[in-house]
C-alpha cells in the first residue's frame, strides 16, 4: 500500500481554464469556511460568559459537520450519476442561501440553566449548519469532480489548496476583518459571500464533466484495507486532539479571544498544506526528532514547576510544539494516501479523525477528567502513534533497527514521558481536598497548614490562580483574605458606604464568597456567577456565604445577560471579579457593559473593577471607558500581608462624585491612573489585548 501511495503521486498541478475554475471555487469555499468560524463564535462568546470553552466546543461542532460534509461528497459520489449529482447538490445550495443570513436571534441567549455545551450546539446547528455542510463538502466533492473526466489527473495538491484558502481566512480575520467591522456586519458580509459562492459552485456544478457512471471508474489499485484507515483516522485524530488541547492551554489562562484561537488553528493548517502541496516538505526524520524534542518541552511546561511561565515563552512554546507534531501526524498521512480513486474514502476518515479529537477534547474530558489532562493524553497518544508508524513502514530505517538501541532508545523516551506526566497528573489530583471540572473550567479545593489550627486554611483554585481562600479556625474564617482584605479597593468602598447606613452590593463573580464578609445586619449582597460548580463549593466547602450577617442572593448565569433582564437595582457598590484564573471575560470590560452597570448603581455609587493580572495591563481599559462616562477613575494598591493572607491587589474604583473620593481614607489610599494618549476605547464590537500585553 505504502508504494502504490508513493507512486500515484505527482508534481504537475492541473491545468487550463476548467482547472483554474475549480481551484477557484475550492479557494473561495475554504476560506468562507473558516472565515464563519471566528466571526460566530466572536458573536456568541458574550452569551456564554467569555469562556474558553466556547471556542473548544465550536470547534467540535464544525468538526462534525465538516465530517457529515465529507461523508455527503462520499455518498453521492459512489451512488449517484453525475446528472443526479448536480441536481441534489443545487437544492441544497439553494436551500443554504434561503436560511441566510447568519446572524443569531436574541431568543438563542441563554437563561443559565441549559447545558452550555449543548446549547451552542444547537445554536450554531440553527443558525450556520446548512452554510457550513455544504462549504465543508465542497473540497472533496469538487476533487472528485475533477478526477472524473480526466485519465491520470491528481487533485491532491487542491486540498493543499484548500488549506491555503482557510489558513488566509484565518489569518485576514485579526487583522482586517474584525478591528474594523460590527460583529453583526461581519456575519451580513459573510452572508453575502456565501451566495456568491453558491452561484459560483452552481454553475461550476452544470459544466459537463467525465463519464456518466463515475463509480465505473477502473479501479487500478485495491480497497484502502481496514488497518490502513483506522491509521488514517487516528492520525488525524491526534492532531484534532492537540489543536484543541493547545488552544485550551493557551487561552484559559489569558483571554478567550480570536488572536489565540487562530494562530494554533492557523499551524495545524499550515502543516496540511505544507505536507500535502507535494514538493517534500516533510522529512520523516528531521521531524520526527524535532517532534521528541517539543514534546519534551511542553511536558516540563505543564508541571507545577512552571506555574506563571511568561505568554512570552507558553505562546511560542506550545505553538511551535503543535506545529512539529501535527508535521508528524499529517506528513505521515500524506504518505498514506491512496489513489483519487479512493480519495473520498480517505478525506472522510481525515474527517472522521477530527470530529473523534474534537468530541474527545469538548465533549469526554470535561465529563471524565477533573482537570485539564487532555493535553497530556494527546502527547502521550502522539508519542505512541508514531512508533507505531514506524514500526508498520518496513521502508523505515526505524523499522530496521527496532531491536538496535536507536530504538530502545525512542521507547524508553516514551516510557519517560508517559511516566513524568502521570506523575504531574498525580499530584494535582492527591494534592488536593476536591477537584472537579465542568464546561466552564476545573476547580480544586486545597487546605493547607492544617498542623496548625490557628493558621489552617482552604482556598479555591481556578488553574493557577487562587479565587477565595479562608482560614477553618471557627474564630478567623470570616476574615477577608486574598484580594478582598480591608484596604483593598473593594473593602474600602464597601466599608466607606456601609457607614451610611444597610447597604445593597453586587458582586459579579462569587468565588469563595469572600466578599460576604463584610456583610452587617441589613445589608444585601447580590452575587452573580455563571458557573454553578463554584455556586456549589461556595456554599457547602465555605463559610462566608453560611455566616454572612446580609441577606445573600446568588444569580446564576451570565452576569451581563442578568443584569439586561433585571429591572434598577440600586446597587451603592457594584465589584467586577468575574476573572476565571489570569483569562479576562471581555464584554464585562467594554463601554456597553459599563453603561448597563451604572444603570443599576444608585447616585454615587461605586464601580470596583478587580484588574490584578499577570499578563495584562488592564487599568488603562477601565480608565478610558470611564473617561468616555464623564466618571472619575483612580487606582488602589494594597499591600500583601502574610499573617492574614491578603494578597497584594489592584483595584479601580470609579464613581461619579468627586466628594467619596475625598474622604480621607480613601483619598490617602487612591492613585490617580495616568492617560495614554490615543489609548483605544473598548466596546464590544472592538476590543484589543496588544497595547496591554505587560
Amino acid at each position: 500500500m505504502m508504494e502504490t501511495a508513493e507512486k500515484t503521486q505527482t508534481h504537475e498541478a492541473p491545468r487550463g481554464a476548467s482547472a483554474i475554475l475549480y481551484g477557484l471555487t475550492i479557494f473561495v469555499g475554504a476560506f468562507l469556511l473558516f472565515q464563519v468560524e471566528p466571526i460566530i463564535a466572536r458573536i456568541i462568546l458574550p452569551w456564554f460568559g467569555g469562556a474558553s470553552a466556547v471556542w473548544t466546543t465550536c470547534l467540535l461542532f464544525f468538526q462534525v459537520v465538516l465530517l457529515l460534509g465529507y461523508l455527503y461528497a462520499h455518498w453521492i459520489i459512489n451512488h449517484f450519476r453525475p446528472q443526479t449529482q448536480t441536481r441534489l447538490h443545487l437544492g441544497l445550495l439553494a436551500l443554504g442561501i434561503l436560511l441566510l443570513p447568519i446572524v443569531p436571534r436574541d431568543a438563542w441567549k441563554p437563561l443559565g440553566s441549559e447545558s452550555p455545551s449543548l446549547h451552542i450546539l444547537l445554536l450554531l446547528g440553527a443558525t450556520v449548519g446548512m452554510p457550513y455542510f455544504l462549504l465543508s463538502a465542497t473540497s472533496p466533492l469538487l476533487q472528485a469532480w475533477y478526477a472524473q473526466g480526466r485519465d491520470g489527473a491528481q487533485p491532491y495538491r487542491l486540498f493543499a489548496l484548500s488549506n491555503a484558502g482557510s489558513m488566509l481566512a484565518l489569518l485576514t480575520y485579526p487583522a482586517g476583518v474584525e478591528p474594523y467591522f460590527s460583529t453583526r456586519h461581519q456575519a451580513m458580509g459573510w452572508s453575502l459571500a456565501f451566495a456568491g459562492f453558491a452561484v459560483l459552485c452552481a454553475t461550476l456544478a452544470l459544466r459537463p464533466r467525465g463519464p456518466a457512471k463515475p463509480r465505473e471508474f477502473a479501479p487500478s489499485t485495491p480497497r484502502p484495507s481496514v488497518s490502513l484507515q483506522v491509521l488514517w483516522v487516528s492520525l488525524a485524530a491526534c492532531g484534532s486532539t492537540l489543536l484543541l488541547a493547545i488552544t485550551n492551554q493557551l487561552s484559559q489562562n489569558v483571554a478567550a479571544i480570536p488572536f489565540l484561537w487562530i494562530l494554533p488553528l492557523s499551524l495545524y493548517l499550515l502543516s496540511f498544506i505544507l505536507c500535502f502541496e507535494g514538493r517534500g516538505w516533510y522529512r520523516r526524520d528531521l521531524f520526527v526528532r524535532l517532534m521528541a524534542v517539543a514534546l519534551g518541552g511542553m511536558a516540563y511546561a505543564l508541571s507545577s514547576y512552571y506555574t506563571g511561565m511568561a505568554l512570552a515563552v507558553q505562546i511560542p512554546l506550545f505553538s511551535v510544539g503543535l506545529f512539529l507534531c501535527c508535521m508528524v501526524c499529517h506528513g505521515e498521512l500524506a504518505r498514506l494516501k491512496p489513489a483519487p480513486e479512493h480519495l473520498t474514502s480517505f478525506y472522510l476518515m481525515i474527517a472522521l479523525g477530527g470530529a473523534v479529537g474534537g468530541i474527545f477534547v469538548a465533549g469526554i474530558a470535561p465529563h471524565v477528567f477533573r482537570g485539564f489532562f487532555e493535553l497530556d493524553v494527546a502527547m502521550v497518544g502522539c508519542a505512541l502513534l508514531v512508533l507505531v508508524v514506524l514500526r508498520r513502514d518496513s521502508s523505515s530505517t526505524f523499522h530496521r533497527a527496532r531491536w538496535r538501541p536507536a530504538w530502545l532508545i525512542m521507547v524508553l523516551l516514551n516510557v519517560l514521558l508517559a511516566g513524568f506526566l502521570v506523575v504531574q497528573i498525580r499530584r494535582n489530583v492527591t494534592g488536593s481536598t476536591l477537584m472537579a471540572r465542568n464546561f466552564y473550567g476545573s476547580l480544586r479545593v486545597i487546605d493547607e497548614d492544617t498542623a496548625d489550627p490557628d493558621e489552617a486554611t482552604r482556598q479555591l483554585m481556578n488553574g493557577t490562580i487562587t479565587h477565595g481562600k479562608e482560614f477553618l479556625s471557627p474564630d478567623r474564617r470570616m476574615e477577608p483574605t486574598t484580594y478582598y482584605g480591608p484596604n483593598s479597593g473593594a473593602g474600602l468602598a464597601l466599608r466607606m458606604k456601609a457607614r451610611h447606613g444597610p447597604l445593597h452590593a453586587g458582586v459579579i463573580g462569587l468565588g469563595a464568597g469572600t466578599l460576604a464578609a463584610y456583610g452587617q445586619p441589613g445589608d444585601r449582597y447580590t452575587f452573580y456567577d455563571i458557573n454553578p460548580l463554584v455556586i456549589e463549593l461556595a456554599r457547602t466547602q465555605f463559610y462566608y456565604l453560611k455566616g454572612s450577617q446580609a441577606q445573600i442572593e446568588i444569580v446564576p448565569g451570565d452576569a451581563r445577560l442578568s443584569l439586561e433582564r433585571q429591572p434598577r437595582q440600586d446597587f451603592d457598590v457594584l465589584a467586577v471579579d468575574a476573572f476565571s484564573g489570569d483569562a479576562i471575560p471581555i464584554h464585562l470590560l467594554t463601554r456597553e457593559a459599563f453603561v448597563l452597570y451604572f444603570r443599576h448603581l444608585k447616585p454615587g455609587g461605586v464601580l470596583a473593577v478587580h484588574v490584578s493580572n499577570r499578563y495584562l495591563d488592564l487599568k488603562p481599559v477601565v480608565q478610558r471607558v470611564a473617561q468616555s462616562l464623564g466618571k472619575l477613575a483612580y487606582a488602589v494598591d494594597n499591600s500583601e500581608d502574610e499573617d492574614k493572607d491578603i494578597f497584594k491587589a489592584r483595584w479601580v474604583l470609579v464613581c461619579d462624585r468627586q466628594e467619596f473620593f475625598d474622604a480621607p481614607e480613601i483619598k490617602a489610599a487612591i492613585k490617580p491612573l495616568p492617560l495614554r494618549a490615543n489609548f483605544p476605547l473598548w466596546t464590544d464590537d472592538y476590543s484589543s489585548l496588544w497595547r496591554i500585553l505587560k
